[in-house]
């Protein structure tokens, strides 16, 4: 087929990389070095899927329709990508392989011609510079659409993409949305600190902040009357009863997803944004949550300072030491006791 990867940052590069493998005629979409150094280099892959350079047609936007498109930009690039490709995409199905809640949606809104999926990806890449992605996790990729059971057509895109990657249709797709927002809680405290994930969930302090964020995320879902998706291990079940819990007890949760990261270290998709001088997704994740809890009348105080501190970074380039973010955010994590 032909496919094309919007946006070849960490996942796009991982994917497009692949897909190329597994024989498909692949165009991406970059920018800058990034642009530069594929159709130098090449698309370099290490890490967990093995060692691949993929030649693939690399270029600013796309200059022929494909079969297929896989958007992976960053949730708050993704509308400018999506509109800067319509030409090309409107009438394709189109995957949106994004965190955060509003990506399909997006998609719909300026591709009404497309049939549009939403794709969860549980790997672990950091773009370790330009042209070249490091797995260090791999794991499975959950596609689907709604909140309904899986389709024909998601079946039979899993049944292709999974041939180059682990793919799996979900029914639910958008309860699993959130599952993969609670996930998602990882990446504040790294961006905040400068620390990797494997740090801030080892440290006690950090780690009771971030249980306090995922247990504030998994609250203010119920209060929107969200039922969880299964992803990962966790389920609409599991994360209730996590909820429940007592902070102290809760950070097992926390604990054991530093378990099964190992010890190659994570940097998170947010850090890695801030250490490239680029803008984060911060708003499309923790202030996410703030947004969702505001329309079902509750209060995420947790992730509206984290989603602070994380500007702040983004502002002055400096990161805040674990003493100052326990500072700025322990009466708020009190409150949830």
């Amino acid at each position: 087929m032909r496919i094309a990867i919007i946006g070849a940052g960490a996942l796009g590069g991982t994917f497009a990389a692949l897909l190329s493998r597994d024989g498909h005629d692949v165009t991406v979409t970059a920018r800058g070095a990034g642009l530069e150094a594929i159709r130098d280099r090449g698309l370099r892959l290490t890490g967990g899927y093995g060692e691949v350079t993929a030649v693939v047609d690399a270029r600013t936007t796309l200059a022929r329709t494909p079969d297929l498109a896989l958007v992976c930009t960053k949730a708050h690039d993704a509308r400018n990508a999506i509109a800067a490709n319509a030409t090309h995409l409107d009438g394709i199905p189109v995957v949106v392989v994004q965190n955060g809640l509003a990506g399909v949606e997006t998609a719909e809104e300026l591709l009404p011609g497309s049939d549009c999926f939403g794709a969860l990806s549980i790997i672990a890449a950091n773009y370790t510079e330009p042209g070249l992605v490091r797995v260090t996790t791999t794991a499975a990729t959950y596609l689907g659409r709604g909140e309904g059971d899986v389709d024909d057509a998601t079946r039979a895109l899993a049944e292709v993409l999974g041939r180059a990657v682990p793919v799996v249709p979900i029914a639910n797709f958008r309860g699993a949305q959130w599952t993969k927002l609670v996930v998602n809680m990882l990446n504040a405290l790294p961006a905040a600190t400068g620390l990797t994930v494997q740090e801030t969930i080892a440290d006690p302090r950090t780690r009771r902040i971030l249980t306090a964020l995922m247990r504030e995320t998994v609250r203010v879902g119920i209060a929107r009357g969200i039922r969880f998706g299964s992803i990962q291990g966790l389920s609409d079940g599991r994360l209730r009863f996590f909820a429940a819990l007592p902070l102290t007890l809760g950070q097992l949760l926390p604990r054991s997803m530093g378990v099964r990261m190992g010890a190659v270290p994570n940097l998170g998709s947010t850090l890695q944004s801030i250490t490239r001088g680029q803008a984060t997704e911060v708003d499309f994740l923790n202030g996410a949550v703030v947004g969702e809890a505001a329309r079902a009348g509750v209060e995420a105080p947790v992730n509206a300072a984290l989603t602070a501190l994380v500007h702040e970074v983004e502002t002055s380039g400096r990161f805040h030491s674990i003493d100052a973010v326990v500072a700025a955010v322990d009466a708020l994590v009190r409150r949830q006791q």
